[in-house]
């Protein structure tokens, strides 16, 4: 079965590398943005089923967003992402609205499913 994503990160370079990555592993990007405004409203008319998200955007941190998306009616599940450690954020990673983290360099098709089967959280 695949998923349908939502890919959310403000450098247009990481998005289509995200997108491109992702798809070739058996998931269904349905869209993109790069901001945590565009990434609420997009969550709202796309509802995919997960939504990768970026901790550092430029109007609202990934926490915010992740948030917001909890509230939502059906809400999708929210992974973030970080170029930076898990040990960076610290206890707001532990108790974010989100299954869990993946650092962009070990992002993969295989490392965001095991988190979507019930894989480990990210070791803080």
């Amino acid at each position: 079965m695949s998923n349908t994503v939502l890919v959310v990160d403000d450098h247009p370079d990481f998005r289509a590398a995200a997108s491109a990555l992702l798809a070739a592993e058996g998931f269904d990007v349905v869209g993109v943005a790069a901001t945590g405004h565009q990434a609420v409203q997009l969550t709202t008319v796309l509802q995919p089923d997960v939504v990768l998200l970026d901790i550092r955007l430029p109007d609202l941190d990934g926490f915010a967003v992740a948030a917001r998306i909890a509230e939502l009616v059906d809400p999708p599940v929210v992974v973030l992402v970080s170029s930076r450690d898990a040990r960076t954020y610290g206890p707001r990673l532990v108790n974010a609205s989100a299954l869990g983290f993946l650092t962009k360099n070990e992002l993969s098709g295989a490392a965001l499913r095991r988190l979507l089967d019930g894989g480990p959280r990210a070791q803080v």
